[in-house]
């Protein structure tokens, strides 16, 4: 700046230069006549040269000489340019004159001055941030499915993530912990379940020392040939990963055969995951009940909050022997305490407005995380990022695969599922029933319909031996309506039942259809079968072979077998224990 305009512009706030156009509707950048030129290169002008000149390019007028250094805030906003060789318009009579601009509010300063730095730092550096993505692309490892993914989530859908964390000991400082020579078994594994509306989710623990059966795994090689990996019955879960060169989509075809849940995606994550995305949000906040020095794990903390990140982040989420039972369902719920702590981190406003953070994580999670080739770019990734989100902590409940002791073993090393309530959790997540009491006060009192159908199961039931049925296979696996009859007639007393073969369409869902002077038979027979409410169609009776009236009951996709209930379970069992990520937790 000259001597001649340094004195007045030191005087201007920076914000009071940029003034609203009114034949564009847009803020430009005014600057006084001795003040440099923009550096952003606009069109040649055809005028002669003036001092000023407006953001985008654009050549804004002369500015009016003020009488003092105060005037230039207020400066009025530029009139459109006049063409050489067109002489000057007289304003329009009645028309008043220009109304000086009013000052703007500090803060208004700030927001469009701050505008103005984005907007030539977008244009700046819009190159660097395309390249910058492509760097965070190459950043990204995948791996193939191998088919054992439903082949990616869908926004209009739920979404069953398969999160799998590997006790392999990559990267330097990670010798010292446990087994070094490890392959990298399943060792920590969480199934997140993302409801379709997005407002609520679960995540699904399944401890490592689960005895499951893993089923054949095909996999890719790496020349492009597949293989089918062998599978094993009654052993530890986490050997589904690693064992005998198996893949992360072993894992994937392992978790549908224990819970009938297919995942839409994995993600697998070492060592080095947990310390580089903790040291990346400027740590996690955890709280312990009391003091813990546990040599296996090199975690040394006192009782009370602490905020830890890296290698202690590691330490936390790898100690077992001094918290709880010294077990690895111990060592889960510390685990669920940690990733609640994280989910709240990672939801603040200390995060989400922090480009140095978001950048920090970016690159964090691109390195640390394996994904499948559903999941090979970083297009991909926001996708899903987006669509997490959504949710609110308050409504991601935290639990656990019901198990119980292994009854097969003296000494008490492994677990397997609580029979009693395992598939009441199973079933809820593939139902996307929400686990938080929040959510499901509020469905029911929306539900109009829901409520409906919940009516046509009260009132009063005939005996089983007065139920009139005629069961029809309506998508139900081949014999399906056979055993169905069987078991109605002979252990449940429906007797006047008959097999009335293939429904002449298929149904995704098993339906109910009776007459209203048949009510009471329906809830009877909905009682026996577990049938919801929304199954039971009023409608008109049939008639049976003996020309009598009878109801229909036509056997869906949904059938699950003669016995199995098809009521969705509204409720988590009480004895299986949950938490939300809302709540702050102390170790205990």
């Amino acid at each position: 700046m000259d001597a001649q305009g340094r004195g007045r512009a030191e005087n201007i706030d920076p914000a009071d230069q940029w003034v609203l156009n009114p034949n564009t509707g847009e803020y430009e950048l005014r600057l006084s006549p001795t003040a440099p030129q923009s550096a952003v290169p606009g069109p040649r002008r055809s005028g002669s040269g003036r001092g000023g000149g407006a953001v985008r390019g654009r050549a804004a007028a002369p500015d009016r000489q003020s009488s003092s250094p105060d005037e230039a805030p207020d400066a009025e906003v530029p009139s459109p340019r006049r063409r050489r060789g067109v002489p000057a318009q007289e304003p329009a009579a009645n028309r008043r004159g220009r109304r000086p601009v009013k000052k703007k509010s500090k803060a208004k300063k700030i927001l469009l001055w701050t505008g103005g730095i984005m907007a030539f730092v977008l244009v700046g550096t819009a190159g660097a941030a395309y390249l910058y993505l492509e760097h965070l692309n190459d950043n990204i490892t995948s791996v193939s499915d191998d088919g054992a993914s439903t082949g990616g989530f869908s926004k209009d859908k739920a979404i069953n993530l398969l999160v799998i964390g590997t006790d392999k000991r990559t990267g330097s400082g990670n010798e010292g912990y446990g087994d070094a020579n490890s392959v990298g078994h399943a060792d920590t594994t969480i199934l997140l379940h993302v409801s379709k509306d997005r407002t609520n989710a679960t995540a699904l623990s399944i401890p490592r020392d689960l005895i499951v059966n893993i089923p054949d795994c095909q996999t890719e090689q790496a020349d492009g040939s597949t293989k089918v990996i062998k599978g094993s019955d009654n052993v530890r879960f986490n050997t589904s990963l690693g064992q005998d060169e198996r893949t992360p989509s072993c894992t994937v075809r392992t978790v549908t055969a224990l819970t009938g849940i297919q995942a839409d995606n994995f993600m697998v994550a070492d060592f080095n995951a947990v310390k580089t995305l903790t040291t990346a949000v400027g740590g996690v906040e955890v709280c312990l009940a009391k003091d813990i020095d546990d040599e296996d794990s090199h975690l040394k903390l006192s009782k009370g909050t602490h905020t830890i990140e890296g290698e202690q982040a590691l330490a936390f989420v790898r100690t077992r022997h001094s918290v709880g039972f010294g077990g690895d369902l111990s060592r889960i719920a510390l685990q669920q305490q940690f990733l609640s702590a994280l989910m709240r981190k990672l939801k603040s406003n200390d995060t989400l407005t922090s480009p140095t953070k978001m950048i920090k994580l970016a690159e964090a999670g691109t390195k640390a995380l394996t994904v499948d080739s559903q999941l090979d770019s970083i297009d991909k990734l926001k996708d899903l990022g987006l669509e997490l989100g959504k949710l609110n902590v308050k409504n991601l409940t935290f639990t656990t695969v019901p198990v119980v002791d292994n009854p097969a073993e003296k000494v008490k090393a492994t677990v397997v599922v609580n029979k009693s309530t395992a598939p009441t959790v199973f079933q809820m997540i593939k139902d996307d029933v929400s686990f938080t009491e929040v959510k499901q006060q509020a469905a029911a009192s929306k539900n109009a319909a829901a409520a409906a159908a919940a009516a046509r199961l009260k009132g009063t039931q005939s005996a089983a031996s007065a139920v009139r049925v005629q069961v029809m296979n309506g998508g139900a696996p081949a014999g399906s309506a056979q055993e169905t009859l069987n078991w109605l007639q002979n252990d449940e007393g429906v007797t006047k039942s008959e097999n009335a073969g293939n429904a002449p369409a298929v149904l995704s869902r098993t339906t109910l259809e009776y007459a209203p002077d048949q009510a009471d038979q329906a809830r009877k027979l909905a009682a026996v079968m577990g049938l919801p409410g929304t199954a039971l169609k009023p409608g008109k009776s049939v008639e049976n072979s003996q020309g009598l009236p009878t109801m229909t009951l036509t056997l869906g996709k949904d059938f699950k077998g003669a016995g199995v209930s098809l009521t969705t379970p509204t409720a988590v069992p009480d004895t299986v224990q949950k938490s939300t990520a809302d709540k702050v937790e102390c170790a205990k």
